[in-house]
């Protein structure tokens, strides 16, 4: 469940929030090696924590078309926010980025993913929210997909790009679309005190650190 902090402890976390975001407004170098570039639309699907935050940041990357939150790594029978949030599903909150590589690539997308819009090195969580629901996990759409997370996640690993092990997992599976509700949950929230605290820092980092890429 999205965290629910009052008094002193909204404070701490904004600062702390404001703090991490200003510190990941530093983009990480971009990835050896990328998925080539092709006519038409391609798919990313993408796990780093609480979806709001995640579709935010990415559905103002230039090359985008659209961004949609859901649930991968389960079933389809569990696919819901009531099951989910149980930790029991096996489903990771997730995003599936719609977007033209002839703009964006996929190793930009993955550049963007582990500079700003979540912290691979926590381990079934993310920041406020704990569970295997905000696990770090990305899942490849194709085997270039494959090689090239795969690839990126050993080059910042031997460059040791952060202070502690990355735990990003590569993973199968469908992806299934979450809830009405959930989608475009930062634009249509702007003031939800979970989306101030946690995901407009975020956003402002994004902005911050990828000016060429921002819409």
């Amino acid at each position: 469940m999205k965290a629910a902090l009052t008094g002193l402890a909204i404070i701490a976390a904004a600062l702390t929030a404001g703090l991490a975001a200003a510190e990941r407004a530093v983009p990480l170098p971009a990835p050896a090696q990328d998925v080539p570039a092709t006519p038409g639309m391609q798919t990313a699907v993408l796990a780093g924590g609480c979806f709001w935050g995640m579709e935010a940041v990415f559905e103002h990357v230039k090359g985008v078309k659209s961004v949609t939150a859901g649930y991968a790594g389960g079933t389809s029978a569990t696919a819901n926010y009531a099951q989910v949030s149980s930790e029991r599903t096996g489903h990771a909150e997730a995003v599936r980025i719609s977007y033209d590589p002839r703009v964006v690539s996929y190793g930009t997308l993955l550049r963007v993913y582990f500079s700003i819009a979540h912290d691979p090195t926590e381990l079934n969580r993310q920041g406020p929210d704990t569970g295997i629901s905000y696990r770090s996990a990305i899942f490849p759409q194709t085997p270039q997909q494959k090689i090239v997370a795969a690839r990126y996640i050993a080059q910042l690993s031997r460059a040791h790009s952060f202070p502690k092990p990355i735990v990003t997992k590569l993973e199968g599976g469908r992806f299934f679309p979450a809830e009405a509700y959930h989608q475009n949950f930062f634009d249509r929230n702007p003031t939800h005190p979970y989306i101030v605290m946690w995901d407009k820092p975020k956003l402002a980092a994004f902005r911050a650190g990828f000016p060429q890429l921002a819409v």
